[in-house]
């Protein structure tokens, strides 16, 4: 048994917000006859759901991570270059996932993809403050002041503000990173502000998700405990 306002979303039908409404208006059937509950359990095997009369058949929730390598951009589609998108099988394009936020086409590491809005408005909101963690090589080293700068929040050089950030020091020209938003190169920039130009640059990791051992160029699908931590 499975709730209708799910089924509808992996159907394809909008987010939770948008379901609602749908039913509320009286445009969802279940077996013919309309329903408004959200909340009604259905049997996906047995039952049939309808919007505005056509059928829907129910369409899998999939989060997948990828680890990026360079030379890809984060892109459904681009007209210069090669987009992480040709990185999937073709059976998980198929179910019309997105890239949850950017990596820039330099920097390496862990990407993810869904084809559930909600969630990926959450993971890409600053609201939400969801840490992501990178791995740099730069010149230079971190001193004390940066981590101080980096804590209190940077200023950079065009005016943009950030949030306060971790800056961990790893030894000379290596440090880890954890921001909880996605300015545009934010890292890069905020190492340059500081005078620590980044030379590499790979996430691993993104709320509580680990890139581990997946290697470079190859993705796979979260488990629903994976998928259920990210929501949390």
């Amino acid at each position: 048994m499975e709730r209708l306002d799910k089924f509808l979303c992996d159907s394809g039908a909008g987010t939770r917000s948008q379901v609602k409404l749908l039913l509320k208006a009286g445009r969802v059937t279940v077996d013919g006859k309309v329903e408004r509950d959200n909340g009604r359990k259905i049997d996906p095997e047995t039952q049939q759901v309808a919007l505005d009369g056509e059928i829907l058949g129910g369409r899998r929730r999939i989060v997948v991570m990828l680890n990026k390598p360079a030379g890809f951009v984060t892109a459904t589609e681009d007209a210069m270059d090669r987009t992480v998108m040709e990185l999937l099988p073709v059976s998980l394009r198929a179910m019309d996932v997105k890239p949850v936020g950017r990596l820039d086409k330099a920097t390496e590491g862990l990407l993810l993809f869904t084809n559930d809005g909600d969630l990926l408005h959450r993971l890409i909101s600053p609201k939400k403050e969801v840490p992501k963690v990178y791995y740099a090589r730069h010149e230079g080293e971190a001193t004390e002041a940066d981590i101080a700068a980096f804590g209190a929040g940077l200023t950079l050089r065009d005016g943009t503000v950030c949030l306060p950030a971790r800056l961990e020091p790893l030894g000379p020209g290596e440090s880890l990173i954890t921001v909880c938003e996605g300015k545009y190169h934010q890292v890069r920039r905020m190492m340059a502000s500081r005078s620590m130009t980044v030379t590499y640059l790979e996430r691993r990791q993104e709320g509580p998700l680990i890139l581990g051992s997946l290697s470079r160029g190859s993705c796979r699908e979260l488990t629903p405990e994976e998928i259920q931590a990210l929501e949390c």
